[in-house]
């Protein structure tokens, strides 16, 4: 199964997050540590997954809300 990166954080609770809301709207998804920073508890850079299939889903739900201007 392929997968592609969403996001890249340096904050891992963020990543975490993310991927609460796309489980909540039963898209798979999956958060891969990168960089030795992670092994050595420092901080690490993660990377928010999902399938090809639903990535403008998993885009649009993590998209920010747009406010209307008067």
């Amino acid at each position: 199964m392929s997968w592609i990166t969403l996001l890249t954080t340096t904050k891992r609770w963020e990543a975490e997050l993310m991927q609460q809301i796309l489980a909540a709207h039963e898209i798979p998804s999956r958060i891969v540590d990168m960089g030795m920073a992670s092994y050595l508890g420092a901080g690490a850079t993660a990377a928010l997954q999902v399938r090809p299939e639903d990535r403008w889903t998993a885009l649009l739900l993590l998209s920010p809300v747009e406010e209307e201007q008067p």
